[in-house]
């Protein structure tokens, strides 16, 4: 069936003020099924994340011209990728309408008679307001907002900004991109009869882990952001409600606020930890160690499955959420579903690995009740495997102890049901904050992951790590021999091997520091 014509075919889409989190279900909706993601260079690299892996993404600082010229290009690729069919999603910084030249880009859309649909976004004065805990309005001192450009074309036509009206207004002023200009900002606010003891404040990266801010009166606010050190992009408030910002802001209380935390899981599992260090504050980088990639040739896997449909195995025992799935979509694959395990009993190395079985309709009949590892997986089971067949399905590389371990009680067979392979490129980027030190935790799953990461860090990154001011942080005892064999130092292990217990790890560290 053909598409309808009149059916929106690009999205001009807020992506918020910097948090992943703030941006509208709506515009994750949309994203999820572009074709064409046309993004701003400061929009979060998690948000692109929630498009189709088949999706382009190009970053409109990659397209040709400078800054002013650049708006003919994104015109063009708009029209010419929507009017191929594509769906398009025009991902921008905050409100597409709020000093965003949405406008603009709708009215390109029009002309070229192109149906759109414009998504809001939160703007960087909402979140700073609620991030700082400053109320933008308060009935005893402002009853209005002015949103105001800090930077207007010099030939723009019609009225410019009246700085006599904004000097008067009785209310809080949000001045956007104005950091370069604020010392003719302030005059102007001063020359018109803003008293020079208003308060004001700046507030950089707001919602985000790389947040700062600096508070002072209006006639000192230059010098306060330069002994600050703060840089655009920020935003400027000003006015009486200034000063009735909480103290101490919520936001900014949490444990890892402004911590930056190295992320080194698998691409597609990453996700979700990174989502829960973001919301206790962190910035977070990552840089996989390993890929996860489906077996080149099934034969041995095929093999096996058809043991299970037969009953030649009592357990079938997972050590990874990323096994159970590579198991169970083989087996989808081949057009069968749970009912070939009949009587056959499951168990799992820990909650994780659990909850995926779960995915699949299935019930582990064994977790271990606290100690999740092979040594902990193998003590719980082998009171109940003893005279047993018993099946581990697995990567095609890890450790023995778990098939070890039950073969003193039960015949025991692993099958490779996935490959990990080492990333294929090291992220330069990562690598490079790491040798000036800007990381401050690397967070190390497993032992494979841990000699993956490590065998990337050259001499600079290692006397980093020796001298503490980079803290490996690991998942497990036995993820931190694993460091330790290669001569380096464990800040933390997990007491709860779980992620978790690994994002605990890593708070606690920060507590104590």
């Amino acid at each position: 069936m053909n598409p309808d014509p009149s059916e929106p075919r690009v999205f001009l889409v807020g992506a918020g003020p910097g948090s992943p989190g703030l941006m509208t279900l709506r515009g994750a909706e949309v994203l999820g099924r572009a074709d064409l993601v046309l993004y701003d260079q400061l929009v979060p690299a998690r948000l692109l994340d929630l498009a189709p892996a088949t999706a382009e993404r190009v970053c409109v600082r990659d397209l040709p011209g400078q800054h002013p010229d650049k708006y003919p290009h994104i015109h063009q690729r708009l029209i010419e990728a929507a009017t191929a069919g594509k769906t398009v999603v025009r991902l921008k910084g905050g409100d597409p309408l709020i000093f965003g030249r949405g406008g603009e880009e709708a009215e390109a859309l029009r002309a070229a008679h192109l149906p759109y649909e414009i998504v809001p976004g939160v703007t960087a004065a909402l979140a700073a307001g609620a991030v700082l805990e400053l109320p933008l309005t308060h009935r005893l001192y402002a009853s209005a907002i002015a949103l105001v450009t800090g930077h207007e074309l010099p030939n723009k036509p019609g009225n410019k900004l009246d700085w006599k009206a904004l000097a008067a207004f009785p209310g809080t002023l949000a001045i956007y991109m104005g950091i370069a200009r604020l010392p003719v900002i302030v005059n102007e606010l001063l020359k018109h009869g803003k008293p020079p003891d208003t308060p004001a404040g700046i507030v950089e990266r707001a919602s985000t882990g790389d947040q700062r801010s600096v508070f002072a009166t209006l006639g000192e606010l230059e010098d306060a952001r330069r002994n600050a050190g703060l840089e655009a992009p920020g935003l400027i408030l000003v006015g009486d409600t200034v000063a009735q910002r909480a103290p101490h802001p919520w936001f900014e209380a949490r444990p890892l606020f402004g911590r930056r935390v190295l992320v080194t899981r698998p691409a597609h599992q990453a996700a979700a930890m990174v989502k829960k260090l973001e919301h206790l504050g962190a910035v977070v980088a990552r840089m996989p160690a390993v890929e996860i990639r489906p077996l080149a040739d099934f034969a041995q896997l095929d093999r096996a499955l058809e043991q299970v449909r037969a009953g030649e195995w009592d357990w079938l025992v997972f050590t990874s959420a990323n096994g159970v799935r590579a198991f169970f979509d083989r087996l989808h694959a081949l057009d069968r579903d749970a009912r070939d395990l009949g009587r056959t009993k499951l168990a799992a190395i820990g909650p994780k690995t659990a909850d995926a079985l779960r995915e699949f309709r299935l019930r582990a009949d064994l977790v271990p009740p606290s100690t999740f590892s092979s040594e902990g997986l193998a003590e719980a089971l082998k009171p109940h495997v003893s005279g047993t067949r018993v099946l581990l399905p697995r990567a095609n590389r890890g450790r023995d102890v778990l098939r070890t371990e039950l073969s003193q009680v039960a015949t025991v067979e692993q099958v490779t049901v996935y490959e990990q392979v080492d990333a294929v490129e090291p992220d330069d980027a990562v690598l490079d904050a790491l040798r000036r030190g800007e990381i401050r935790y690397v967070t190390l799953p497993s032992p494979n992951i841990a000699r993956g990461v490590l065998a990337g860090f050259d001499e600079t990154i290692r006397g980093r790590v020796e001298r503490g001011e980079i803290r490996l942080v690991c998942i497990s005892p036995i993820t931190g021999a694993a460091v330790r064999e290669l001569g380096l130092p464990v800040a933390a292990e997990a007491t709860t091997f779980t992620e978790d217990g690994l994002i605990a790890a890593v708070v606690d560290l920060a507590r104590r520091e």
